[in-house]
């Protein structure tokens, strides 16, 4: 056409009208060329080509060139009569082409004069593939489907597998179609769904065309396609010398062997019959429009046209009364035909749409003949409402379809006042609700993400990753997943398919991320890391590795969290770090221990108890060791004392270690020591008591640094305190519970009670009157002779008797006194479990149980099954004469001196003199009747005095002063 000096071609679709505009506008320049459609009218006033709509073409301008594209629509039952008529009346002064497929070279060859024809062979092949799952659809696909909910439903699928997909349908507006198009030829996505009209002007680097259905809804009925339709459409794949191939999917039947023949060969049934219908219309009244709109023809080639839509809506507006009182002329005829080619884009029912039709004819009759305007204001409230790019998918194409009726409207010449505007207008409309849809399919069936690493993989492009502050990946912009310490934790909202592209170009993009990190870890701080209670290691709130067993319970050894993708450097690089920050944090926090095993002036039983604290981790329960104590001499205790080891009457231990950080770990390296599942968590800091679960095991609690007594488990070092103001008092005799006591546990008498009887202690509660502190006595101040005092007012006589007090009547009652509560304790352990060798008690042997004390079953967690005190140590320098290495006297008797009355026997201890007797066999302190024996304890051997003693001042001054 371009080789001519003017020129029109007729295509069959606006989309395919709008594509070949831009393309000679790009070679001749805007202001040469024009496109007319139905819907969109731009004229230069030097316009030499048209590029219009077969429809819109005009035929009496007398170009030099004219053409027609698809002429093989002739045959089409809806439109083919138009085609037919530009085949028989479209003529160009200097050439005429008609372009289609050569099943019309028949009905031309018989139609048109002179004609001669000129075939091009296909540079490429088509072979038949057969059936394929849409899951494994090769790239560079078009899936085609016959109806809107069809396509959406496969896009849909095509999301979740591949990633997504460009829709492309005959409803989407030119400017929507474009940007489907692009996404697809751009690679953004390597699938398009398409309808039908894909086979019809669309050029797409297209390997594969699947069918999802071989019928389709033509407007009247379900038929099946022809096998011509199903060429042109599979012959959308391939491109110039790129072959191609077609196929069937999903719910479709595979195709024929005379089919595939027919597509592959390009072999099929000539055209016989082309649709028709009068050109000339008769004017001069309705029913002469509609007769000659139903004229026959008696051409072999031809075929009267069913009645389309346009003839449809005439009838409909014909039986309106209104309507026909309208038509007084020919021209008020010919103006109702052509309000009856408005299509009807909006797909609504036959009365909706004949309804609309009355009304533009009303407001274009006017008062006069056909000289009347669709009113502004109309048009105006009805694009208003059409002018909202909210809502879903569809509520976007209905507007679409509504907007593209007043394009219609506003295209033909002198329906509307200022034309210009109303072009305009609505065409800003249709941009902007076509980008609308364009963004609600792109949001709905592609997934941008993807995509976008899908291109550049496939590219080879170096992929740009960034990682901000979060630990949010983006790759090329798209967020993929989380870059958690070492570990990439991808985006779980993805299929499975576009998990693997994600990880691919994640992992790609993240290799120098991973090195640039492991060198920031390796140069950071121990105090940007830490532990957990749970064995895991740290690096800020980020898990970067977990404790494992090592060869000792105070060197575990470390496991790095490291993608395998990372590489063995940045794997070794990490755990050296966290192997360093680990030793070091073990050596802080257990440095006593350490310095106790490096010792060599520790020898003997001082060693091997040193390595069993060590072994314990600091802390190790009295009753465990309790032979190994025995054993020690005072120069063995003082050499371990002299490391901080404080020998507890419950508890043998490290003060030091006993605060919360190496309690913390110790737990841990404990757990880690004994193949624990879940390890036990250290309380929290500053409690004295905590509550004693009875599912917890004991050691637990030991090593945390409590000792569980009743319902609670006191704190090692506050119970020794504790036990240290108990042996001060007589607990044969019994005691009561001083506010000091109460203090050292933080407890409530009935409390503290429970906690006394976890510990081997009865306790009875018991009420006094409450003893009231005496009120202060007034002192008055002195009188100064020198000051004047207030004289003595002159009613009151100085003389008068000083008045009685008012006498209390008899019969009132004194105010109760207030009453108090208290506790005393005695010593009440509980009895040993029978021992095997023991023979049974004799019958009368047994007595009564005391009524303080539970059965052996109720037994709380931390209490003694022991019938004896439990003995203790005190540390080094504190009350240094209660170190007696050859007695094994329990604590807790009276001090020496005033040792009180004991009970008869062989002079030991009860618990520690005949195992063989029982609790009944201990005297009964109320029973006056036995006499009681007593005894003196021969004087101590003064001890010589340490000189390291830092009271060796003192101890010398003793006696002297």
């Amino acid at each position: 056409m371009l080789g001519h000096r003017t020129g029109v071609i007729g295509l069959p679709l606006r989309l395919l009208a709008r594509e070949v505009y831009d393309r000679i506008v790009a070679l001749r320049g805007p202001s040469v060329v024009a496109l007319v459609t139905g819907e969109e009218r731009i004229v230069p006033d030097r316009t030499q080509y048209w590029v219009c709509t077969v429809e819109a073409m005009p035929l009496e301008i007398g170009a030099d060139f004219v053409a027609i594209d698809e002429i093989q629509l002739c045959a089409d039952p809806d439109r083919g009569h138009v085609f037919t008529d530009r085949l028989l009346r479209a003529r160009g002064l200097v050439e005429t082409l008609f372009l289609g497929a050569e099943t019309m070279r028949p009905a031309i060859a018989g139609l048109v004069p002179g004609v001669s024809f000129l075939k091009r062979e296909r540079f490429s092949t088509l072979t038949y593939t057969g059936s394929k799952k849409i899951s494994r659809m090769p790239p560079r696909s078009a899936i085609v489907g016959f109806s809107v909910e069809n396509v959406y439903a496969i896009a849909e699928l095509i999301r979740r597998q591949k990633g997504g997909c460009a829709v492309v349908m005959g409803a989407l507006s030119p400017r929507t179609r474009n940007a489907q198009v692009a996404l697809y030829q751009n690679g953004d996505v390597d699938y398009l769904v398409a309808t039908d009209a894909i086979g019809m002007g669309l050029n797409l680097d297209i390997k594969h065309i699947a069918f999802s259905a071989t019928a389709k809804f033509d407007g009247r009925r379900m038929r099946a396609l022809y096998p011509q339709e199903l060429a042109q459409i599979a012959g959308r794949a391939g491109r110039h010398t790129e072959n191609g191939t077609f196929g069937v999917t999903g719910e479709a039947r595979p195709f024929d062997e005379e089919i595939i023949e027919a597509i592959e060969n390009h072999q099929f049934a000539p055209v016989r019959k082309l649709m028709w219908r009068n050109h000339a219309l008769d004017f001069g009244t309705v029913d002469r429009l509609i007769r000659s709109l139903e004229e026959h023809t008696s051409n072999e080639w031809l075929t009267r046209a069913r009645d389309a839509d346009d003839v449809l809506a005439l009838k409909a507006l014909v039986d309106m009364a209104e309507v026909r009182d309208r038509l007084t002329s020919p021209k008020r005829v010919q103006l109702l035909w052509d309000v009856c080619r408005i299509p009807d884009f909006r797909g609504s029912s036959d009365s909706d749409h004949a309804g609309l039709l009355a009304r533009i004819f009303e407001y274009l009759c006017g008062r006069g003949l056909g000289g009347g305007r669709v009113p502004s204001d109309w048009i105006g409230k009805a694009v208003s409402r059409i002018d909202r790019t909210d809502g879903d998918i569809d509520a976007i194409s209905k507007r679409l379809a509504f907007i593209r009726t007043w394009t219609y409207i506003a295209q033909r010449k002198g329906w509307v006042d200022d034309e210009s505007h109303w072009r305009d207008e609505t065409r800003a409309v249709e941009d902007r609700l076509s980008d609308a849809l364009h963004a609600r399919l792109t949001q709905r069936f592609v997934d941008r993400r993807t995509s976008v690493l899908l291109r550049r993989l496939k590219q080879k492009e170096t992929l740009v990753a960034e990682v901000n502050d979060k630990g949010e990946v983006t790759v090329e912009g798209e967020f993929v997943g989380k870059l958690e310490g070492f570990r990439f934790r991808q985006d779980a909202s993805t299929s499975p398919d576009e998990a693997k592209v994600m990880a691919q170009a994640a992992v790609q993009a993240l290799k120098p991320e991973f090195h640039l990190r492991a060198d920031r870890f390796y140069n950071a701080p121990d105090t940007e890391m830490d532990f957990t209670e749970q064995g895991g290691l740290m690096w800020g709130t980020t898990a970067v590795g977990k404790l494992i067993k090592g060869a000792e319970a105070l060197r575990p050894s470390v496991e790095a969290f490291v993608d395998d993708e990372a590489g063995f450097e940045v794997v070794e690089k990490v755990r050296r770090r966290l192997q360093h920050f680990i030793d070091r944090k073990v050596a802080a926090q257990f440095e006593p221990l350490a310095a106790m095993s490096r010792d060599e002036t520790l020898t003997g039983l001082a060693r091997g108890f040193a390595f069993r604290l060590v072994e314990g981790l600091g802390v190790l329960p009295r009753d465990v060791v309790a032979n190994d104590v025995k054993e020690l001499d005072q120069e063995a205790r003082g050499a371990l004392r002299k490391h901080g080891v404080r020998f507890g009457q419950f508890t043998i231990f490290l003060p030091l270690l006993l605060k919360p950080s190496p309690t913390r770990l110790r737990l841990v390296l404990w757990s880690l020591w004994n193949g624990l599942d879940e390890f036990p968590e250290s309380p929290p800091p500053g409690l004295v008591t905590i509550p004693n679960v009875v599912e917890v095991p004991k050691a637990h609690y030991t090593l945390a640094g409590y000792h569980p007594a009743g319902s609670r488990a006191i704190r090692i070092d506050m119970l020794e305190r504790l036990a240290d103001i108990l042996r001060q008092k007589d607990s044969r005799a019994g005691f009561e519970a001083t506010p000091d006591m109460l203090s050292i546990t933080g407890m409530t008498l009935d409390q503290f009670g429970d906690l006394m009887a976890g510990l081997g202690y009865k306790g009875e509660k018991a009420e006094r009157a409450k003893v009231k502190a005496a009120e202060p006595v007034a002192v008055l101040p002195a009188v100064d002779p020198d000051v004047p005092q207030n004289p003595i007012p002159e009613e009151v006589s100085v003389l008068a008797p000083v008045p009685e007090a008012e006498p209390v009547e008899p019969d009132a009652e004194p105010a109760a006194p207030e009453m108090e509560s208290f506790y005393t304790f005695t010593w009440a352990p509980k009895p040993r479990n029978a021992r095997p060798e023991r023979g049974p008690r004799p019958q009368g042997e047994r007595r009564d149980r005391p009524q303080g004390d539970r059965p052996q079953g109720e037994r709380p967690q931390g209490e003694r099954p022991q019938g004896e005190r439990p003995q203790g140590e005190r540390p080094q320098g504190d009350r240094p004469k209660s170190d007696r290495p050859k007695s094994d006297r329990p604590r807790g008797d009276k001090p020496q001196g005033d040792r009180g009355p004991r009970p008869q026997g062989d002079g030991k201890p009860y618990g520690k003199g005949d195992r063989g007797k029982g609790k009944g066999d201990r005297p009964d302190r109320n029973d006056s009747n036995k006499p009681r024996q007593f005894e003196a304890r021969p004087q101590r051997a003064d001890k010589p005095i340490d000189p390291d003693n830092p009271f060796a001042a003192l101890l010398a001054l003793k006696g002297k002063v």
